[in-house]
């Protein structure tokens, strides 16, 4: 079982940043991946990042490659996505999964557990 707490959006303008959080408690293998994902309203939940944990190799959609940056630390079970120039179609509840048989970290439905979403609003 594991559990998983996302901290950290909020409103910031066109052009900020903002750093999310995800810490997770239970057991996490070298094996595993850990993504996430958004969603907009009426939109379908999207892939947006993953790390896989123990190597800590990441993979990102195209649509933030450059101005978004996930990272891990193993040691406090951390995961982070620092948001740099964002933008309102970034506006979306942003969620953390973690996939413990580590399998290809964009498929949605290869997660096992979620956390219940951060909130990030972008004004323009």
């Amino acid at each position: 079982q594991v559990q998983l707490v996302e901290s950290g959006g909020g409103l910031v303008e066109a052009g900020g940043s903002l750093r999310l959080s995800c810490a997770a408690s239970g057991r996490i293998f070298t094996w595993s991946v850990m993504g996430w994902f958004r969603q907009s309203p009426g939109k379908d939940r999207e892939f947006v990042a993953y790390i896989t944990w123990g190597g800590g190799l990441t993979t990102y959609a195209d649509f933030v490659k450059g101005r978004f940056t996930i990272s891990r630390d193993n040691t406090e079970n951390m995961m982070h996505l620092q948001m740099n120039s964002l933008k309102p179609e970034d506006t979306a509840t942003y969620y953390c999964a973690v996939d413990l048989n580590g399998g290809p970290g964009q498929n949605i439905d290869g997660y096992d557990y979620w956390g219940q979403g951060t909130q990030v609003i972008v004004s323009s």
